[in-house]
């Protein structure tokens, strides 16, 4: 590693992130150098990490460099890869914002589940963020989710990365959230699961809680958001593949609001804010003894 690391801190609707730039993917991010920074109490503290390559430049994403310049390689708080993460590309486009690579308007972002395409509000004080997610995948089976001696039916959903929606009376039904929920059948989620619980706050409004998979409980999660819209927009019966109309959900999470709007033909859209709230620099000796 260099002697000086550069990052930055950002957050969309609370979801926290530490942003590495490293354009030529020459910073190394072992999982344990990953959740040490995002330690809150011994680290700069995250939900997750967004390291901020050139597509060509990192071997998973050279295949998608003709479509998208810059490749956000996304890793859990715990230090594990994740596929895909929806305030993180939001918080990712801000950052590419704020250092001067693009402007407002659309940019195209890749990722572990595939290319988004990011559109950055014109605004004085930086306009919202509006992703398209791609289509929602919906297999077929049941799931069941439970929580202390309490199961509940849940919505298999995959938005890039897995989900299951469960939809209950009270939101302190989920409890502490600390551990995973467990799930079964165990072989609908060989790599583990994002489990979100639901309650209905009025039309096409709905609040939710989400246990992150290698996170924990965060404060607001936008593909956990994009799963909960698809799933509240099957139970209330407006499936925009049936209706051949768009449907528009508010969901509040507890770290601000999302809209989720989901077109008739399966495109998902994600508006939210994105927020950078500091930079610095991180010495390699304080990783090394870190880490020793």
């Amino acid at each position: 590693m260099s002697t000086r690391i550069a990052f930055l801190k950002g957050h969309g609707t609370e979801n926290d992130f530490v942003i590495i730039p490293d354009p030529d993917n020459t910073v190394e991010l072992a999982p344990a150098t990953v959740a040490a920074l995002c330690d809150r109490r011994a680290g700069i503290g995250g939900d997750g990490l967004l390291h901020v390559v050139r597509s060509a430049a990192h071997p998973e994403a050279r295949h998608l460099a003709d479509r998208a310049e810059w490749f956000m390689d996304y890793r859990n708080g715990d230090g594990s890869v994740a596929e895909m993460c929806g305030n993180g590309v939001r918080v990712f486009a801000r950052y590419l914002q704020r250092a001067g690579h693009v402007g407002e308007g659309d940019v195209a972002v890749a990722t572990r589940g595939g290319v988004k395409t990011v559109h950055i509000d014109k605004a004085e004080s930086g306009g919202e963020i509006t992703v398209g997610m791609g289509r929602a995948l919906l297999p077929e089976g049941d799931v069941t989710v439970s929580v202390a001696d309490r199961s509940w039916p849940a919505r298999n959903v995959n938005m890039g990365n897995p989900h299951a929606v469960a939809f209950v009376a009270d939101l302190s039904e989920a409890g502490n959230l600390y551990d995973p929920p467990p799930f079964s059948p165990a072989a609908a989620y060989p790599d583990g699961v994002n489990v979100e619980f639901v309650v209905d706050r009025g039309p096409r409004h709905v609040a939710m809680r989400v246990h992150e998979r290698g996170s924990g409980e965060t404060r607001s999660c936008g593909t956990g958001a994009c799963a909960v819209a698809v799933a509240a927009a099957r139970k209330d019966g407006v499936d925009p593949a049936v209706t051949g109309a768009p449907v528009t959900y508010t969901v509040d999470l507890p770290g601000g609001r999302l809209v989720i709007t989901e077109r008739p033909d399966g495109e998902i859209e994600m508006t939210g804010p994105a927020v950078i709230v500091a930079e610095g620099e991180i010495t390699s000796e304080w990783l090394e003894t870190v880490l020793a």
